[in-house]
């Protein structure tokens, strides 16, 4: 073998295995998620309450250290806004049990009364998730779920 063709071989091994330990390196550092997610609303009738409950999976490499949620209405401020992060701040938690090596499955419930159901504009809602992992990165998905008030 020519000395040309074995220093060509030699340097492509050396970038191949950089690229290699490189995606390595980075697939370790990637952001939590949010998988599975499904929203079930029930509304409040007569004297019993309703409630909404969120479910989702969330995955992380490093771990998740949290899960908000928010329900917003189509009809709203947001529709025109995205969501962000900062607006995400004074959302509920959703509470997170571990379901695999990086992944947990979280489940968001509130209970929905008559007057809030009142005075809830009908139509199409969405549900926003922020997860962050236990390294500080984040996903939001605005529109992680859907559901609709009558």
């Amino acid at each position: 073998m020519s000395r040309r063709i074995a220093l060509s071989v030699a340097a492509g091994v050396v970038v191949l295995g950089g690229a290699g330990a490189f995606a390595l390196a980075h697939a370790g550092e990637q952001p939590p998620v949010p998988a599975h997610s499904t929203a079930r609303y029930t509304a409040p009738d007569g004297d019993r309450d309703g409630s909404l409950t969120f479910v989702t999976d969330v995955t992380a490499s490093s771990g998740v250290k949290s899960v908000k949620v928010l329900a917003w209405p189509e009809d709203s401020p947001f529709a025109e806004k995205q969501l962000t992060t900062k607006d995400m701040a004074a959302a509920e938690p959703a509470v997170c049990e571990p379901s695999g090596k990086d992944t947990v499955r979280c489940t968001y419930t509130t209970v929905v009364t008559g007057s809030d159901a009142e005075s809830s504009p009908r139509g199409l809602w969405h549900i926003a998730v922020l997860a962050t992992a236990k390294d500080g990165t984040t996903t939001l998905n605005t529109e992680a779920s859907d559901f609709t008030v009558r």
